[in-house]
């Protein structure tokens, strides 16, 4: 089946539902089709604490953001599988990931698009803001009311 838009990869944890996951969907539907890449509890576990909501629940709030025209899982935290099967013309990722545990993700999935042409687009990481940040929040109301 043949897309009239772009295809527009979108990995995403996403746990808790904040402005930084909106911000990155709209840049992503400015570009084309978008399809989030959206990681399996076995693949959150790899990197940091299992999600609150599990994988089937997650898919649900994510299509049913509006822009999201697909979701599909992302079982690693290497996106070269994905990137290989679904060829995207773009990669949608804030900022964050330049530096830090992230970078050679990054270097390799830039490496992988750049076979086809295609490209990773870079929206500036919201500040402030992020499920980790959320979750320690009620962690320290809870251990307050004790």
């Amino acid at each position: 089946m043949s897309r009239i838009r772009p295809l527009v990869y979108v990995p995403m944890a996403v746990d808790i539902v904040h402005p930084g996951h909106i911000n990155i969907i709209k840049k992503a539907a400015e570009l084309g089709e978008v399809m989030v890449g959206l990681f399996t509890d076995e693949a959150i576990a790899t990197y940091k604490n299992p999600p609150y909501m599990d994988y089937a629940t997650r898919k649900i709030v994510i299509e049913n953001i509006k822009g999201v025209n697909q979701v599909v899982p992302q079982t690693t935290r290497d996106y070269e599988e994905n990137l290989r099967k679904y060829r995207p013309e773009f990669m949608v990722h804030g900022t964050d990931w330049r530096e830090g545990p992230l970078a050679d993700v990054r270097a390799k999935a830039i490496a992988i698009l750049s076979e086809w042409g295609g490209e990773i687009v870079e929206p500036e990481y919201t500040k402030n803001i992020s499920s980790s940040m959320i979750k320690q929040k009620i962690k320290e109301r809870e251990e307050n009311k004790q």
